[in-house]
């Protein structure tokens, strides 16, 4: 919990609503997926030692490797890679068995995924690239949750409408990101798009979100889908006034009204 709070405050709000099980379960599977995220993003590493690090840890986490041979692979890079990635395998050892073979193959889908964009540069053309991109860097987020409730919690949801979650939490961060992603030459924005017309895409899949939340009876886990849910549409109407982000009081204000509406 500690390094998921380092790693992401944000998410680190709503998994504190899981139970003990789940919260430990949701927590290291997040963590598997951050590994590759910081190495995908990472402002040192050239973008062919990113490729075939993401390609190579995709192919490990299809096979029985381990720790070791894990470790092996990312000895060059120790000195420059965070310590989330560092510890891959360790967050993987810490899901449930009966999960952890999921946890993995949604992480090496991740990985290959990644690998592919990050060949091209991170460059969208189309609106079919950006759904594309979008799914491998959040949608599967969404798909694995999904998983998760159904193993742990017998909360059956739409795979479909899971993927739209996290295409819509993307988009909305492709839009906050949109400057400082164009003075290092990456575009999310399809051609002939406008800022609009990404206001609009996000919008359209968050409101698949808000129908993914309907189907969520159990309280501890509507919890932790609203919040972030929550903070995105507010993060949307921040951003078209003219804010970059909401204020930390704004956040914790959302926070305190997602629990009471709950309640």
């Amino acid at each position: 919990m500690t390094v998921l709070k380092e790693t992401s405050r944000t998410f680190f709000i709503p998994i504190t609503f899981l139970k003990k099980d789940l919260k430990t379960t949701v927590a290291a599977a997040y963590l598997c997926m951050r590994a590759i995220d910081e190495i995908e993003d990472h402002e040192e590493l050239p973008t062919t030692v990113k490729t075939d690090l993401l390609n190579e840890i995709s192919q490990l986490l299809k096979s029985s490797a381990n720790e070791d041979a894990y470790q092996l692979l990312i000895a060059p890079y120790k000195d420059k890679l965070p310590e989330v990635s560092l510890r891959l395998f360790d967050w993987l050892s810490l899901c449930p068995e009966g999960i952890r073979k999921t946890v993995a193959d949604s992480t090496s889908e991740m990985a290959e995924g990644m690998a592919k964009w990050a060949a091209k540069g991170w460059i969208v053309k189309t609106k079919e690239d950006l759904d594309e991109y979008t799914y491998y860097v959040a949608g599967l987020v969404g798909t694995m949750l999904s998983d998760i409730w159904l193993w742990g919690a017998g909360v059956e949801t739409d795979r479909d409408l899971a993927i739209g979650y996290g295409r819509g939490l993307q988009a909305v961060n492709i839009l906050r990101n949109q400057d400082e992603d164009s003075e290092r030459g990456v575009s999310f924005m399809p051609e002939g798009w406008t800022r609009d017309d990404l206001f609009k895409y996000a919008e359209e899949n968050l409101a698949k979100a808000d129908e993914y939340n309907k189907s969520i009876k159990k309280r501890s886990i509507l919890m932790f889908c609203k919040i972030p849910l929550a903070l995105a549409h507010k993060t949307l109407d921040a951003m078209r006034k003219g804010h970059v982000k909401m204020t930390r009081s704004e956040v914790e204000q959302t926070v305190e009204e997602v629990t009471s509406d709950i309640n």
